[in-house]
């Protein structure tokens, strides 16, 4: 039995790099919608705020599905026949 030591360690490289990619972007929605919350609260306090900013939103909802997308496509490469 003979090991590719190289292919395992690329293997492990581009599977790091991708979790912690999928992590980055999962945490930068949870962000958006944290400082959208933070300025919904404000309007509400009373304070002069730019609104309720729906581009967070948006950009939250994109993080999120960019995220869904690269666990369905792990799931594709997985199941492939």
């Amino acid at each position: 039995m003979h090991i590719k030591w190289n292919a395992l360690a690329q293997t492990a490289g581009v599977s790091f790099g991708v979790t912690v990619a999928v992590v980055a972007v999962f945490a930068l929605g949870i962000l958006a919608l944290s400082r959208r919350e933070a300025a919904l609260s404000a309007r509400e306090g009373g304070q002069a705020s730019g609104g309720a900013k729906p581009a967070l939103l948006a950009g939250a909802y994109a993080c999120f599905a960019l995220c869904a997308a690269a666990v369905i496509y792990g799931l594709v490469l997985i199941a492939a026949p």
